[in-house]
């Protein structure tokens, strides 16, 4: 899931500032620093915890690291985790090296100390820099941040171009500079650069081109494919340990796409043809093939380029055939991703025939027989729909009488709410209690009133009261928001099926509002899951628990 953006998200409630700050140690190793022997992992880690051995007011919570990570982005797998543990309450100190390892954007690496650390209270240290947020008579340092971080986006920028530049003179230079070899290929293992023919795979490199030359449908050799269990691309990457992505490694089944891709890879001919796509705002985009960086007979060939020139023209032709072909237009799929076969889980496929709608499922077609123990071949949609229609119906009734007896607990629902909003006023109330409490044992530890001894256990007493009511709060406010959001939802669900007696025909609108998801598995054996469907039991747990 994409993460939503930390600029725009307003800051529901602020941890309150306390003198006792939870530390955490950020550390940051970009790939281009690897050699360089003053920000090693462990001299930055040493560098930091030097300074807060100083600093009795700092206890260090956690070390996060991002190894081989640029400063450029702030998609970072530790540093997100930061992030979360911040809005958890779990950090309100950041303490770095420099300003260069929290980041090298000017822009963001100023909102991070500028906008998102004082919201949310954060305190922010950058040790070489001299630069401590919460250090009021530090101005001149405070001034010359924004300064610093342009000089680091700039010097990052410049490393950027020049490992671009290398790359792509790599890449003229007939090298492969791939992080994964082609499918067929191994990497030589005395030069990463150099590709060389893998045994286990480039045999089916050959049979996907032959096929191909011989008119065989991408359907049919999919089918061949997996009937003979040949491992995918993923997964035979996966099992040889250069991919561990369940994303990358995919179904385990061949597709269509990917043996397309496959005949279409010049790779294959030998020829390296590489720069088929360009960094733009830190996405890939494809350029166009004019730009692509070609060089010939760099590596051993699978297929002549006689057999590669066959294959297109071949691929061509069935590809001018079909659009010439006339075709229906489709009428809209309304049930698109929320229909599956119930015998083998897979999506069932729409198929027009002369003007006539049907769903089959196509397992055995695409991975063999007997890979699904059902037959749905030939289910007629305006069937489906009928089916549909009618088990939303009688859903409605059920659900209407739900919606009356939600409209009875209105008085319960306001009463928990009350309970909780007393409660959370109590808690925020001793939290202030031992803020001050707190603020008053760090100055008598200074001053000499208490050992070293008796400030560290009152602190952790203190400090355990604070984080526990603060914990308190959060977990009662998200009771509070779940029992909201159900009323809501339950209330929609009994608004939106209540109307479906007005319903003469299946309609998008209708499938968008209320379905989740379709599973048949005979001609009249349709189950429906329904969208919000155990929220009428979840909200009466709670409203009973």
């Amino acid at each position: 899931m994409a993460r939503k953006s930390r600029k725009n998200t307003a800051v529901m409630e602020e941890t309150p500032a306390i003198k006792v700050w939870r530390a955490a140690l950020y550390i940051r190793l970009s790939v281009e620093f690897n050699g360089k022997r003053g920000d090693s992992l462990e001299t930055q880690r040493q560098i930091m915890e030097a300074y807060v051995t100083l600093c009795p007011d700092i206890e260090v919570a956690e070390v996060y690291t991002d190894n081989g990570i640029s400063g450029q982005t702030f998609e970072r797998a530790a540093f997100q985790r930061l992030l979360d543990d911040i809005e958890a309450g779990k950090i309100d100190c950041v303490v770095v090296k420099d300003l260069s390892r929290l980041g090298r954007n000017t822009i963001d690496t100023g909102y991070y100390i500028e906008k998102y650390f004082p919201l949310h209270q954060v305190r922010f240290i950058a040790v070489n820099d001299q630069y401590d947020s919460e250090d009021g008579e530090n101005s001149a340092n405070h001034m010359i941040v924004p300064l610093k971080n342009m000089i680091n986006e700039a010097y990052a920028a410049d490393i950027s171009r020049k490992v671009a530049a290398q790359q792509r003179q790599a890449m003229r230079d007939g090298e492969f500079v791939g992080s994964r070899p082609p499918y067929g290929y191994r990497k030589d293992p005395d030069n990463c650069h150099r590709l060389l023919v893998n045994e286990d795979t480039a045999p089916t490199v050959r049979q996907i081109f032959q096929w191909a030359a011989d008119g065989v449908a991408l359907n049919d050799m999919v089918k061949r494919l997996n009937e003979a269990k040949v491992p995918t691309p993923g997964y035979y990457l996966a099992s040889i340990g250069l991919i561990t992505s369940q994303r990358l490694m995919g179904s385990g089944k061949w597709q269509t796409w990917t043996v397309g891709k496959i005949l279409e890879d010049e790779v294959y001919t030998g020829d390296m043809v590489q720069g088929k796509s360009r960094t733009v705002g830190r996405k890939q985009v494809p350029t166009a093939p004019a730009d692509w960086i070609v060089a010939r007979d760099t590596h051993e060939a699978l297929v002549s380029r006689e057999m590669f020139e066959l294959v297109q023209a071949v691929r061509q032709g069935a590809a001018v055939k079909y659009t010439a072909t006339e075709k229906r237009p489709y009428t809209e799929n309304i049930l698109r991703g929320r229909v599956f076969c119930g015998c083998c889980g897979k999506n069932l496929h729409r198929q027009n025939s002369h003007g006539c709608y049907f769903y089959r499922c196509i397992t055995n077609d695409r991975l063999g027989k007997g890979t699904c123990p059902g037959d749905i071949r030939y289910l007629k949609e305006a069937d489906l729909f009928d089916t549909i229609l009618t088990v939303i119906r009688q859903k409605a009734g059920a659900v209407m009488g739900s919606g009356l007896y939600l409209k009875r607990q209105d008085a319960k629902i306001a009463a928990k709410k009350a309970a909780v909003d007393r409660e959370i006023g109590q808690l925020r109330g001793e939290t202030e209690k031992n803020q001050a409490l707190l603020k008053g044992l760090y100055e008598n530890f200074v001053t000499g009133i208490l050992t070293r001894a008796e400030y560290l256990e009152l602190k952790e007493d203190y400090s355990g009261k604070v984080r526990a009511a603060v914990e308190r709060v959060r977990e009662l406010q998200a009771r509070q928001s779940e029992l909201e959001a159900l009323v809501k939802d339950c209330a929609s669900l009994a608004d939106k099926l209540a109307a479906a007696e007005k319903y003469k025909a299946l309609t998008a609108r209708l499938v968008e509002q209320v379905i989740e998801r379709v599973t048949v598995s005979g001609p009249g054996d349709v189950a429906i899951q329904f969208r919000f469907e155990d929220s009428f039991l979840r909200l009466a747990r709670s409203l009973h628990g």
